[in-house]
């Protein structure tokens, strides 16, 4: 009889730290890869995400229009959604990001909008009575008071990017799903495995930092349920 190879590489085992050791610079590209797509696209979602949302609060008549665009974007499966875009991208990384950027405003746009639309009118007139202009009480009052339900909205869009990166690796711009796309095609065990834990802890690491910077951000909530408890 042979004897078995004497490494977990040769065996190709699911888990092998071997992996780790060998191919740590491929494995730390991946992961910056990732991370950079991901901040990217959520961050300019963002910035589309939060005029949509005050206009669709300020003019009724722009709700109906921004939520049916934002939520139709959404509903085109990723594969289509990115032979749409290729013409105009091409194979690049932009491609990836835009992809992402038109998922993540369904789920920004409307947690923002719900969080506009939960500041209590009575705060408005008070704002307006003390002579506060739209601008200022869009930035001091109505924004900081609709953060919880933004900052839902922007973990669940941070943590949908993360998990939808791996879908660029068809355009070979998918972070971690590159080593996941090319692992199964070898079928690579350790590879796979490896790529798949580490899109789950960016994921969860993301939505933990974002929680805290949401509890930073609004100390009266912590005061709240300090009060309820």
């Amino acid at each position: 009889m042979t004897a078995p190879p004497d490494d977990c590489l040769a065996r190709n085992e699911w888990i092998c730290g071997e992996y780790l050791s060998t191919r740590r610079r491929i494995v730390l590209d991946a992961v910056v890869q990732h991370l950079e797509l991901t901040a990217v696209s959520v961050l300019i979602a963002l910035v589309v995400a939060v005029p949509l949302a005050v206009l669709a609060r300020r003019w009724r008549w722009a709700t109906g229009p921004v939520l049916a665009l934002t939520t139709i974007l959404y509903t085109i499966p990723s594969l289509a959604m990115f032979s749409l875009l290729l013409p105009v991208y091409g194979l690049s990384a932009s491609l990836v990001v835009a992809g992402l950027v038109l998922y993540s405003l369904t789920l920004l746009v409307r947690n923002i909008l719900a969080g506009l639309r939960a500041v209590p009118e009575e705060t408005r007139q008070a704002a307006r009575g003390m002579g506060y202009g739209p601008i200022r009480l869009l930035l001091t009052v109505e924004l900081p008071l609709a953060l919880p339900a933004a900052m839902a909205g922007l973990r669940i869009a941070t943590v949908s990017a993360v998990s939808l990166v791996t879908i660029g690796a068809i355009v070979g711009f998918g972070g971690l799903g590159n080593l996941i796309y090319t692992g199964m095609n070898t079928y690579f065990k350790a590879q796979v495995l490896t790529a798949s834990v580490l899109c789950v802890v960016i994921a969860v690491a993301a939505d933990l930092l974002l929680l805290g910077v949401q509890r930073l951000l609004t100390p009266w909530e912590r005061a709240a349920g300090a009060a309820r408890s």
